[in-house]
């Protein structure tokens, strides 16, 4: 959900693309289309959003961990179609102690239409997955680097030998110049 953001007024999801001074640049989940979203918008990040429960609240990655494991990474309950005790039905099974009172109808529709929206462009994948291909990736490239910088010491010590030689050129020159005076 990194980089997934919500915004206002508009449909479906967005990627973040980049920032610029008045806000961000957005990319349509939907239709690829790039637009600019600006920091007088409602912006909510995906990552930052969490479900009440009756103990606490869960965050909104791992409810869909829930969804995905129940699904396998495919669609949820279509929410245009059901109704809200059926979308209510369908939470329980996935989040049997969401909080009942705090939790409307509206957010359970918007949660499982985000869902599908992720579902339907294959950015559905588990978060312990995410974070295990990061911490593997970076674990990769760090030997990498450490490889580099071990292959460039060397040629940084072979540059400054001849450095060292310099100053002897220098003496000569102080000669010189007392053997003119």
């Amino acid at each position: 959900l990194k980089g997934i953001l919500s915004i206002a007024g508009q449909p479906g999801l967005f990627k973040l693309v980049s920032q610029m001074k008045g806000g961000l640049v957005v990319e349509s989940l939907r239709d690829g289309r790039r637009m600019p979203a600006y920091t007088s918008q409602r912006i909510l990040a995906l990552e930052d959003i969490s479900m009440y429960t009756d103990a606490e609240e869960v965050a909104l990655s791992k409810v869909y961990d829930t969804i995905i494991d129940k699904t396998g990474g495919k669609a949820a309950i279509d929410p245009k179609k059901a109704t809200a005790d059926e979308l209510k039905a369908y939470l329980e099974e996935v989040l049997p102690n969401f909080d009942r009172d705090r939790v409307y109808a509206s957010d359970i529709k918007k949660l499982f239409t985000w869902y599908n929206e992720l579902a339907e462009k294959g950015l559905t994948v588990k978060e312990a997955e995410v974070e295990k291909s990061e911490t593997s990736e970076g674990d990769e490239s760090k030997p990498k680097k450490e490889t580099k910088k071990a292959a460039t010491k060397p040629k940084v010590k072979e540059t400054a030998a001849p450095k060292a030689a310099a100053p002897k050129v220098k003496p000569t020159t102080a000669v010189r110049k007392s053997g003119k005076g």
